[in-house]
């Protein structure tokens, strides 16, 4: 990509920035961004500067997603009822998707809810993912070479609540193509 990840640029805007906003308007209490350490980790913080988040430090990114979410549950205050994690190269979801998982949280109390795009039958499960505050600390134990909280998501797959959103919702920038093709895709928005 040239650069890391969430600093690329889209419609003038670094990826982070994208996902940031929709989660400012999602009606959350507390904001919470786990950054890289360093330049990088800095360039993210000024890149949200004007946004009404806290910042925690994953002292080794290198290691996988686990460490962002081990980081981000060590920052949280006690007394929260759940968390809510998302991804910075998903630039497409809105306030209202991450809205929608909050309500249902409240409505249903859930241990999970869970974000599903597409038609059913063809439908990808991915981020975000709300988590209640009881499975917050099988989060803090996720080993360095898991890709996320799999075994947990599998484990609570019964009581989870999934919500459906449109495909074309899931779109994530991991290529240089994949940034170009949504780039063009929304000049037309």
């Amino acid at each position: 990509m040239g650069r890391p990840k969430q600093l690329v640029s889209l419609r003038g805007q670094p990826l982070v920035r994208h996902a940031a906003t929709a989660l400012s308007r999602g009606g959350f209490d507390l904001l919470l961004a786990v950054i890289p350490p360093g330049e990088v980790g800095e360039e993210v913080r000024a890149a949200l500067s004007d946004l009404p988040f806290t910042f925690t430090v994953n002292p080794d990114p290198a290691r996988g997603l686990a460490g962002s979410f081990r980081a981000a549950v060590a920052a949280l205050p006690g007394g929260l009822a759940a968390a809510h994690f998302a991804l910075a190269d998903m630039p497409l979801l809105t306030g209202e998707v991450h809205a929608r998982l909050l309500t249902s949280f409240r409505e249903t109390g859930a241990p999970l809810v869970l974000a599903e795009y597409g038609d059913p039958g063809e439908a990808v499960r991915a981020p975000p993912h709300l988590f209640r505050a009881d499975l917050l600390p099988a989060l803090r134990g996720l080993p360095d070479a898991d890709h996320g909280p799999r075994a947990l998501l599998r484990a609570y797959a019964g009581q989870a609540l999934t919500l459906r959103f449109p495909a074309d919702l899931l779109a994530d920038v991991d290529t240089p193509e994949e940034l170009r093709r949504l780039e063009e895709g929304m000049c037309g928005s």
